[in-house]
Parts: C-alpha cells; sequence; structure tokens
C-alpha cells in the first residue's frame, strides 16, 4: 500500500483548491482531500547502523543528506529523535509498530551503512507505520566511499518514489553560470554540482564570457554559448573530459541558445545573420543544418518536446514576446500565450504535460507554467526578476535564476515546485545564474 497515491501527488502538485491532508484511521493510512494546503508526512528516520569499523563516520552525514531531501520537498516531515521510544540497533530486528504510532510517525525508514574494502554499502527500508506493513521490499545500493552523499540521495529518491508514486530527482546535478566580481568585469564561468548546491566543480576558466548551458538527455555533454572567438558560438563539452569544441562556426553569424533533441543527436538553435534571427536545426554526427524558421523577427529558446516532435519557442513575430510551437521540422506555426506581458525562455516538462516561461508584466518579473495548448496559465513566482526555467528530471519541481533589485543586487538560484509552493533558495559558493537540470544519474 501507498501512503501516497499517485492520483493525490498529481493533484496536490497542479495546485488544485483541495488539496491531500493526513488522517489517522483504525485501518491503513488514508487520504482526505479536504482541505487548502497540504499537511506534511511525518516520518522518522532512526540513525542508520554501522555494520563495521570505518562506517561511523559516514552514518550521520546519510542521515542529514536524506533528511534534507525529503523536508525539502514541503511534503515531508521529520519527527525529531529525541521524541522516539524505539532505537534501531540491527537493521534486521522487527519493528516496533506501537513506539512509532506513538509519535505520530506514519513512515518510518531505517537502514544501515557498511564498508567493504574502499566501497561503501547503503541499505534501507521503508514501512508504513499504520498499517504494520513495510513499503515493498528493501535496497542497497553501493558504490566507492567518496560517492556516500549519492548512496543518500538514491535512499531518498526511492523513499519519495514509493510513498507519492513520482519519480524522484535527488540524484541529479546542475549545471549554471557562476558568477564574481564587479559589474563592469563580471566573471562568468561555467559550473556543475548536486541540486542541492553540494559538491560544486568549475568547468571553464572565466577568462570567457559563457552563458545558457544545457544539458544532454544522457547527462554526458553540455552546450554552452561562448563569446570565446569575439562572437556568440555554441560549444559543446564532454563532462568526463571537459574537452569543449565549436559547433557550426561559419563566418558573419551568431549562434546561440542551444539545446539537445531528446536523443542526443541533434542540436536546435538561434542563428543570426544581418540582424535577423532563426531556428537551425543541426546534426551532429553529420554537421548538417537545417533551416526551420524564416521570419523578419526574433526566434530564439528553442525546446524540443520530450518526443522529439515539436518545438517551442519565444519570438517577437506578433510585436511583442510571446509563445509559439511548431513542428520539429519546421513549417507553420502555433501561438500559445495570449496573456498580458511578455513571455520568454519557455521550456517543455519532461513528462510532456507543461511548459515553464518566464512573464513581464507590470514592472515584475514571474516564473510560470501553461498546458501545451496555452490554456491553464499559472504564475509561480514574483519579484524583481525572476527568469530561465529548468525542470527537475520528475517533471514536479522548477529551478530558476533570481537576482535582487538595487546597486548590488546579485543572481541567486531557486526551486519551486509547480503548485507554487514551496519556494526555496539553493545554496551556490556565490552569485549564479543560467541553472539547467540534468537527468538522473545512473
Amino acid at each position: 500500500m501507498r501512503l501516497f497515491r499517485p492520483l493525490a501527488i498529481a493533484i496536490a502538485l497542479l495546485g488544485l483548491a483541495m488539496l491531500p491532508a493526513w488522517a489517522q484511521s483504525r485501518g491503513p493510512l488514508k487520504i482526505e482531500i479536504n482541505q487548502g494546503v497540504i499537511e506534511p508526512i511525518p516520518f522518522a528516520l532512526p540513525a542508520f547502523v554501522a555494520e563495521n569499523a570505518g562506517a561511523q563516520q559516514y552514518v550521520q552525514q546519510i542521515d542529514q543528506v536524506i533528511s534534507a531531501d525529503l523536508s525539502g520537498t514541503g511534503l515531508f516531515r521529520e519527527i525529531p529523535q529525541s521524541a522516539y521510544i524505539s532505537r534501531i540497533t540491527s537493521f534486521d530486528a522487527p519493528v516496533q509498530y506501537g513506539d512509532w504510532k506513538a509519535i505520530n510517525a506514519q513512515a518510518l525508514i531505517t537502514g544501515a551503512v557498511s564498508i567493504q574494502g574502499s566501497q561503501i554499502l547503503v541499505k534501507f527500508r521503508l514501512f508504513d507505520v499504520f498499517s504494520g506493513q513495510p513499503l515493498g521490499q528493501g535496497l542497497q545500493f553501493a558504490g566507492s566511499a567518496d560517492t556516500w552523499r549519492r548512496m543518500a540521495h538514491k535512499v531518498a529518491d526511492a523513499v519519495y518514489s514509493r510513498i507519492t508514486g513520482e519519480g524522484g530527482y535527488f540524484d541529479s546535478r546542475v549545471v549554471f553560470v557562476s558568477e564574481s566580481g564587479p559589474k563592469n568585469a563580471r566573471q562568468k564561468r561555467l559550473a556543475i554540482m548536486d541540486y542541492d548546491g553540494a559538491n560544486v566543480q568549475y568547468l571553464t576558466s572565466g577568462k570567457t564570457l559563457v552563458l545558457a548551458p544545457r544539458f544532454s538527455p544522457d547527462g554526458k555533454r553540455i552546450l554552452y554559448t561562448s563569446y570565446k572567438t569575439g562572437e556568440p558560438r555554441i560549444y559543446v563539452m564532454d563532462l568526463a573530459t571537459r574537452q569543449a569544441r565549436i559547433l557550426d562556426d561559419q563566418q558573419g553569424t551568431m549562434t546561440f541558445a542551444p539545446r539537445f533533441s531528446p536523443d542526443g543527436n541533434t542540436v536546435v538553435f538561434s542563428l543570426e545573420r544581418g540582424g535577423n534571427t532563426d531556428l537551425y536545426l543541426l546534426n551532429l554526427a553529420t554537421g548538417q543544418r537545417t533551416q526551420l524558421t524564416n521570419s523578419p523577427s526574433i526566434d530564439t529558446g528553442p525546446s524540443f518536446s520530450p518526443d522529439g516532435k515539436q518545438i517551442v519557442f519565444e519570438s517577437d513575430r506578433s510585436g511583442s514576446q510571446q509563445i509559439y510551437i511548431m513542428s520539429a521540422s519546421g513549417g507553420a506555426v502555433t501561438r500559445i500565450s495570449f496573456g498580458a506581458g511578455r513571455y520568454s525562455t519557455p521550456v517543455w516538462s519532461p513528462r510532456g504535460d507543461l511548459i515553464a516561461f518566464t512573464k513581464q508584466y507590470e514592472g515584475r518579473f514571474h516564473i510560470g507554467v501553461m498546458r501545451t495548448d496555452g490554456s491553464d496559465e499559472r504564475l509561480l513566482t514574483a519579484s524583481f526578476l525572476d527568469e530561465g526555467p529548468t525542470w527537475a528530471p520528475n517533471g514536479r519541481v522548477l529551478m530558476f535564476m533570481r537576482e535582487t533589485s538595487g546597486v548590488n543586487g546579485a543572481p541567486s538560484l531557486y526551486t519551486v515546485d509547480v503548485s507554487g509552493r514551496n519556494l526555496r533558495k539553493v545554496p551556490t559558493p556565490g552569485d549564479a545564474s543560467d541553472p539547467s537540470w540534468g537527468p538522473l544519474l545512473p
């Protein structure tokens, strides 16, 4: 039995008026859809058991990451360990469900950590306290000792998926632009980090201006725009080797705003020539370039649908920035944004159901979502400057850049779920912009 049925979580995350609250009953945990807010699920996370020498140093760190992952969604609330009646001293010991019911824990996560040579092994079990039953089979994850954070994220992903019916997103990375220095001499370099801001690594030196990095579907490459040649040009970098090469270096043009196709074999991008900007496709294997649009306007910000059959993009062909959809092979375009204001940076959800965008209206910037036909537009944020949304792998959370106003205004990264709830700042070493959320790691 699931604690959180897929239908219920879908309703909650779509931000409808009636959202799930949890109630204790005589039988298994049930859902009552009768409140306008979400009551987070109380869960207990006893310290994982260190099963041999060397494991103890990882236990507290792993527990902290699992707790932060789940609590950070806004759907879960950890019960403090000071309230516990039972203690878990053995991974295989039977669960005393009455002790956990007494403190109103509705989910119980138990686990163990062991070190085997240079490897770390993390195993866990998840229990529905009120039904007195385990939720699925126990799982274990193994890797080198320095990947303990990944092991913790994998546990949290498995717990999240079993309880919500949704895919996880914790064991993933984000590539972004790290910014530093004064406004008149800004240094921008590519960086990559875990989804929660940990393990930041820099991919470029900062000597050359870089913009808009984008992950490949397999997470092994990134596209970005660089001014290394003096004009904006698209580069592709192999993340394993950190080697980058230029794409489509044609004289008299500027190329920017690239994005991979879902199969990773094609890149869609903007090309400016003679003051006109159109969309093009580039086959990475053959180098063949295909023009998609031919309009006296600025067509940019393209993003493929998950099935690769359509492209959403922004254009000022109507007199102001709006969002359009067309076939991935070009042809007729259909406008889908009709609200007041200007729309930009559209990006298709990995689930295929929504398109996220930036909207400028009445002096404020917003991150919003709409259905793929333009209906059900909802603004999730509002500030001096919010822009550039990117989707989590499960299509339920967005990351974006927010810049504060004033002379000392600086860009930072934030996340918000698709209901507009749970706005959170992502910790980064310094200023940050242009995030791109990658896929779940293998």
